[in-house]
């Protein structure tokens, strides 16, 4: 989380000196409140001065910032010094094009939130939420060592490894809290060459219209629907290539540090790596039983003692669908011991699509994606219409620039 001009942190004031002293400071250390109302000056309260009162407002534009100190939060106080590094700051205020969010302290405080995810290891390790992504950070790389993804190996002459880098994520629920961090160590396969490090890379994943039909069978047979995930999914296809990767950021083995990981399995990156998953699993499925759709081949099916149960998968989320709850934990105790599963339970939400059971009936919603549109196309505070259209308006030729077809489209 980054902080754009937050109330609450220290800044040094340059002001006039009313007595027309000589010597002494000319400047005054002061906590940032906000924006003046009717001037492009920020508003400051007055924590230390030689020149004006203490615990007074002043607006002023001459000013330099110390974002990483908060008066309010820490125990610095304005008996403690700042070193004034560079001269005093003189800068008009505008919007940064960043996504912002706003939250209100009353008229007379602002403050701007900027929720980022953390684009590299040193600033994810030294980030507030630190501990959080510590901990998503040892989850991927025991992971990785457990499915023995590679082996240290010297480097063959004349071979160039791929590198690779973290990429941090945090997943949240539909409400828009979080539900957990996710730190990935991905391989940089754009550097791979095709034919000689990768060859097919094609997997197929289901249709959002499949997911409908089965919702939609569910609600009619009153069907039993849950909810898996495969951690680490990419990890578990088997690589047939030889490639040779860089250690991973944070994690060398020390002593070895001019050494490289051969890989043995896939990975995430990698440009085959989707593909490898999904014949490792379609290969586990079929040998069990199951068999695919002719119209999706992400379906799968299968029938005993006059129970059924369907797998619907997209990468790495299954729904499960079943006649009976006894087929359907089979299902899962069966995937479960060749796979590292995650149980989800009942279904509940799916490629961000929130499913509602209601008695008989259940609903489908994407609360949060529409949300999301009506905030980035600024139509989040609108009022509600029965039409989207306006009847009495009168449609004209347009004569402005196009915009694009896929904005547009959204």
């Amino acid at each position: 989380m980054k902080y754009l001009r937050v109330w609450g942190c220290l800044a040094k004031v340059m002001l006039p000196d009313p007595k027309k002293r000589k010597i002494g400071s000319k400047t005054s250390d002061c906590i940032f409140l906000g924006y003046a109302e009717h001037s492009v000056a920020y508003r400051f309260l007055v924590l230390h001065s030689d020149i004006i009162e203490r615990n007074i407002i002043i607006e002023t534009k001459n000013v330099e910032f110390f974002e990483h100190i908060f008066s309010l939060k820490s125990s610095c106080t304005s008996e403690q010094p700042i070193n004034n590094t560079s001269d005093a700051l003189s800068e008009d205020l505008r919007r940064s094009k960043r996504q912002r969010k706003e939250t209100s302290f009353g008229d007379d405080f602002y403050t701007y939130l900027v929720e980022n995810d953390p684009i590299s290891f040193l600033e994810a390790t030294s980030a507030p939420d630190a501990k959080h992504w510590d901990k998503a950070i040892k989850f991927e790389f025991d992971s990785i060592k457990k499915n023995n993804t590679w082996t240290l190996v010297d480097l063959p002459k004349g071979a160039k490894p791929i590198g690779c880098k973290w990429i941090f994520k945090k997943k949240y629920y539909p409400d828009g809290s979080i539900e957990k961090y996710k730190a990935r160590l991905v391989a940089k396969g754009f550097t791979q060459k095709h034919n000689i490090d990768y060859f097919d890379t094609f997997a197929t994943v289901t249709r959002i219209s499949s997911i409908r039909v089965l919702l939609a069978l569910t609600s009619i047979h009153k069907l039993v629907i849950h909810q898996m995930g495969v951690k680490t999914t990419f990890l578990n296809g088997e690589l047939e290539e030889e490639i040779d990767m860089t250690q991973l950021e944070g994690c060398v083995v020390p002593g070895q540090k001019e050494k490289v990981c051969k890989l043995l399995k896939s990975l995430y990156g990698l440009k085959q790596a989707p593909k490898l998953w999904h014949e490792k699993l379609d290969n586990v499925l079929l040998c069990e039983g199951f068999s695919t759709n002719d119209a999706d081949k992400c379906v799968y099916s299968r029938s005993e003692n006059g129970e059924y149960v369907i797998i619907c998968l997209y990468v790495n989320d299954m729904l499960i669908f079943g006649t009976c709850n006894d087929i359907v934990f089979q299902t899962k105790l069966f995937l479960g011991s060749k796979f590292e599963m995650k149980d989800k339970g009942e279904a509940s939400v799916i490629l961000g699509v929130k499913i509602i059971r209601k008695g008989d009936s259940i609903l489908l919603s994407q609360e949060k994606y529409t949300e999301k549109l009506l905030k980035k196309f600024g139509y989040y505070d609108f009022m509600s219409v029965s039409t989207p259209y306006d009847a009495n308006s009168k449609l004209k030729k347009n004569k402005g620039e196009s915009i694009s077809q896929t904005q547009y489209a959204r």
